[in-house]
């Protein structure tokens, strides 16, 4: 049996910390009875009742969860047909083309996506936020089905050619069957970016079309109460779970 390093244990414990102690920070001030968060007063939950009597806050978490939907479904079309030709035709022109959105900076994809929407004369509101969401959603449903793919057994849809299946009825009788829990968990993995994504929400978001991301922004601005805790502690509290879920659905497309 491998003994394990203590230094490397050390090391990690001390990143999780590193990573988990602020979220965990702003978890309990969220229950904190005090709109300061200099020093904690007590237990109360009033702060989430007054989360879910803010209208605008309810509206923009309803934009959120109807834009990450959308996105999560188109974007689960799109990036299984760009994962399916990922596999097959394994072109490094082609890799960098549907993988490039995951790799920019999300302030360029930002920029880009609202010179692009100007220049069509496409108004800004939810359709641009979904589309731009869509965008970078692709890149990574697509590393999901591509290595969803790489652990296929070829020879299954040999077999249903020689039985007379047409390329259509074995993609849609064999592969898709195959490949539905790396779409699903691609879904899932675009459905948690979209629901928190910022910066290319920023550039793209017309009046009236504030997201929970952006509300979050403008009430930052005025200070750091515990309402603001409490609603980064539900949206951070989706995501874990999203997360969880991905990763006991499907291993190999974290991995990936």
């Amino acid at each position: 049996m491998r003994q394990r390093n203590p230094f490397v244990t050390g090391a990690a414990i001390a990143v999780y910390l590193f990573l988990y102690i602020p979220l965990v920070v702003v978890a309990i001030f969220s229950f904190n009875d005090s709109r300061l968060n200099a020093e904690w007063v007590g237990f109360t939950l009033k702060w989430y009742r007054q989360l879910a009597a803010n209208d605008a806050m309810l509206q923009a978490a309803a934009n959120s969860l109807i834009i990450a939907g959308c996105a999560a479904v188109m974007a689960g079309v799109l990036g299984t047909f760009a994962g399916v030709a990922l596999h097959r035709f394994r072109q490094k022109w082609l890799t960098a083309l549907v993988l490039g959105p995951v790799a920019m900076p999300d302030i360029l994809i930002g920029v880009s996506l609202l010179l692009t929407f100007m220049l069509m004369n496409i108004s800004l509101g939810m359709v641009s936020i979904i589309l731009a969401h869509v965008s970078f959603c692709i890149g990574f449903v697509a590393l999901s089905v591509q290595s969803r793919m790489a652990g296929m057994d070829d020879s299954l849809l040999e077999a249903a050619r020689d039985l007379g299946a047409t390329p259509w009825q074995s993609f849609r009788l064999v592969t898709l069957p195959l490949l539905a829990p790396g779409i699903i968990a691609g879904m899932m993995m675009a459905f948690t970016l979209s629901i928190d994504d910022f910066v290319v929400t920023f550039f793209t978001a017309g009046v009236g079309s504030s997201t929970l991301p952006l509300e979050i922004y403008s009430m930052v601005k005025i200070a750091v109460t515990p309402e603001v805790n409490a609603v980064s502690t539900l949206l951070m509290l989706v995501t874990l779970i999203l997360i969880t879920a991905l990763s006991r659905f499907s291993p190999q497309s974290l991995r990936s």
